[in-house]
C-alpha cells in the first residue's frame, strides 16, 4: 500500500509529487504529465502569468522556470509572455527531474478502501493508498451557459476542447466570454482568418496594465508591490498568503472567490483584438437553437434590447466552475460525505484536506478556501508544501500496520516493501 497517491499530473499534481518524494513517502503518480496544457489549447497562445511567478515547486527551488530558459535559450523576462508550449514543455522538464516516474494512464475512481483508498485507472487496474491528493486540474469543472447546452459538439464547443483552430479557417464563429481565453482565442481566430466577433456580459471589456518595471523605485514597490498575481497589495496578499485568507470569514472568502481579478484580457492581446474582432459587449445569451448552416442566438443587453444573430459555430470561453458534484472521479459514496461550501466547492482544511480523513485536494478547487491564487500556477508552491506536511501528519495519526520507523525520521514510517497492486 502505498503512502500517497497523486491523482493529476499538471502543476499541482506534480508538485505535490516533488515535495512528497523529497519527504520519503511511498507515492504513485497519476496522469499524462501537463495535459491541459499540451492538449486544451491552441497554438500561438502565451501564458498571461509573469515568468516568475509561473513556477512548479521542488523543496529545492532547482527546476524553475528560468533555469529550463535558459537551459534551453529561451527568454524568461519579467513583462515578456511565454508560449504555452514553452510553459507545457518546461512541466515535461520539470516532470524528468523532480518527479517520481508517472503513470500516465487516467484513474476513473477513487474509492475507500481498506486502510485508506482504492483507486481504479482506465484499464481495470487497482491501487491502494493510505492517502490521496487530487491535483485534477479544471477540466472536470468547464461551464457551459446554460442557453447553449444540449446543442451538439459540431455548433457548441468550450475554448478548451481546442489545440487546433485552423479547422475554423473561413468560417465565422462567435465566441462568448470577456476573459483571456475568449480574446486570445478571438485573436488567434481572426489572424488565421475567420470571421468572428466576441460577445461579453459585461458593459465594456476590461484589460490589464502593462506590469510596472521590475526595478523601480523604492517608494512605487511599496505602494504598489509585485506579487504573482499582479501589483498591488491586495492581490500580494490573494497570492502570497493563502494561509491567511483562509482565515477569512466564510462568505468573505467564498465572495472574494467569485469576484476578485474577473475577467480581463492581457495587455498584449488587446491590440490584436481590437483591431480585427468584432466585439459586442453588454449582451447575454438568452436562447440559442439549431438551424440550417450553424446556431441562431438570442441576446438581451443592459437596456433590455432584443437581438439575433447567425453564426457557424459558437466558443464558449465561459470558464470552470469547481463543484463536489463535478468531481466524477470521486466514487458517489466518497464524494457524497465531502462537506462543502456555499458555491457547491469542497471544504478544506489548513492543509488542504476534505472533510474526509486522507483525502487531499489542490488547484481551482480549493479557491474558495485559500484565495484567487489557486486559479494561477503560482499557488502550486504554497499548496505542495503545505499539503505534503498534512498527508505526513495523517500519516503519523493513522500508521499503518507492518510499517517501521525510518532511523533518524521521528516518527515518520515507510512500508518495509513496495505493496502488491491488483488486478
Amino acid at each position: 500500500m502505498y503512502d500517497l497517491l497523486v491523482v493529476g499530473a499538471g502543476p499541482y499534481g506534480l508538485s505535490i509529487a516533488s515535495h512528497a518524494a523529497a519527504a520519503g513517502l511511498n507515492l504513485r503518480v497519476f496522469g499524462r504529465p501537463m495535459a491541459s496544457w499540451r492538449d486544451h489549447m491552441p497554438g500561438g497562445m502565451f501564458l498571461k502569468s509573469e515568468p516568475w511567478a509561473s513556477n512548479l515547486s521542488d523543496p529545492q527551488g532547482r527546476w524553475r522556470l528560468d533555469v529550463y530558459c535558459k537551459e534551453h535559450g529561451l527568454t524568461a523576462r519579467h513583462a515578456e509572455p511565454i508560449p504555452v508550449t514553452a510553459f507545457a514543455a518546461y512541466g515535461l522538464w520539470f516532470a524528468r527531474h523532480a518527479v517520481p516516474e508517472v503513470d500516465e494512464r487516467t484513474v476513473i475512481r477513487v474509492a475507500s478502501g481498506p486502510g485508506g483508498f482504492t483507486a481504479l485507472t482506465e484499464d481495470g487496474e487497482t491501487v491502494h493508498a493510505r492517502t490521496v491528493a487530487l491535483a485534477v486540474g479544471v477540466m472536470p469543472f468547464i461551464e457551459v451557459p446554460t442557453a447553449l447546452r444540449g446543442l451538439h459538439p459540431a455548433l457548441v464547443t468550450h475554448s478548451s476542447h481546442h489545440s487546433d483552430l485552423t479547422p475554423f479557417r473561413g468560417k465565422d464563429v462567435t465566441v462568448i466570454g470577456g476573459g483571456q481565453a475568449a480574446l486570445e482565442t478571438a485573436a488567434l481566430l481572426a489572424e488565421q482568418g475567420t470571421r468572428v466577433r466576441v460577445l461579453a456580459r459585461a458593459e465594456g471589456l476590461r484589460w490589464n496594465d502593462v506590469p510596472p518595471p521590475w526595478e523601480r523605485p523604492w517608494w512605487q514597490s511599496v505602494r504598489s508591490p509585485h506579487s504573482g498575481l499582479g501589483p498591488g497589495w491586495r492581490n500580494w496578499f490573494y497570492s502570497e498568503r493563502p494561509g491567511l485568507f483562509r482565515r477569512l470569514p466564510r462568505q468573505t472568502r467564498t465572495r472574494i472567490a467569485a469576484t476578485a481579478l474577473g475577467p480581463a484580457g492581457a495587455w498584449w492581446v488587446r491590440d490584436r483584438v481590437e483591431r480585427a474582432v468584432e466585439l459586442l459587449p453588454g449582451h447575454e445569451v438568452t436562447a440559442a437553437c439549431a438551424v440550417p448552416g450553424g446556431v441562431r442566438l438570442d441576446t438581451v443587453n443592459r437596456e433590455g434590447t432584443l437581438r439575433t444573430l447567425e453564426t457557424e459555430h459558437v466558443v464558449a470561453a465561459t470558464g470552470f466552475r469547481p463543484r463536489c458534484d463535478r468531481m466524477g472521479m470521486l466514487a458517489p459514496e466518497l464524494c457524497g460525505t465531502l462537506a462543502t461550501l456555499p458555491d457547491g466547492s469542497p471544504a478544506t482544511g489548513r492543509d488542504f484536506e476534505s472533510s474526509h480523513p486522507g483525502l487531499f485536494l489542490a488547484g481551482l478547487v480549493t479557491a474558495s478556501g485559500f484565495g484567487p491564487a489557486m486559479r494561477f500556477v503560482h499557488g502550486a508552491t504554497f499548496t505542495a508544501s503545505t499539503l505534503v506536511q498534512g498527508v505526513r501528519r495523517r500519516l503519523r495519526a493513522t500508521p499503518a500496520r507492518g510499517t517501521v520507523p525510518v532511523p533518524g525520521s521521528g516518527s515518520r514510517s515507510v512500508s518495509p516493501a513496495p505493496a502488491p497492486v491488483s488486478r
